[in-house]
């Protein structure tokens, strides 16, 4: 049937396999439709991106407002200042 939204078709090897084959083995398990899984997946995933972004967020806004309020030095002065002077270098 003709269609404008995108398809999709995955096939059951290894991890999608094993990961259906658990749900399946669950009472009531085997007849959960694979757009279920799909929308569970994707609304998981995008929480646990938002919630990722918005600790990166609340990170950078934390060492701003240290920044901001001249606290102390968020490393080695001495350290930096001498990497600055004479480049990045490991010890072999």
């Amino acid at each position: 049937m003709p269609t404008t939204k995108p398809r999709h078709a995955v096939t059951e090897t290894g991890a999608v396999a094993q990961a259906l084959a658990e749900l399946r083995a669950e009472p009531g398990g085997e007849d959960v439709p694979i757009s279920d899984l799909v929308v569970i997946g994707a609304r998981t995933l995008a929480a646990e991106k938002r919630a990722d972004r918005e600790a990166g967020q609340a990170l950078r806004a934390m060492l701003a407002e240290r920044v901001l309020a001249g606290g102390p030095a968020l490393g080695d002065p001495a350290a930096a200042d001498e990497v600055r002077r004479t480049g990045w270098a490991r010890e072999a």
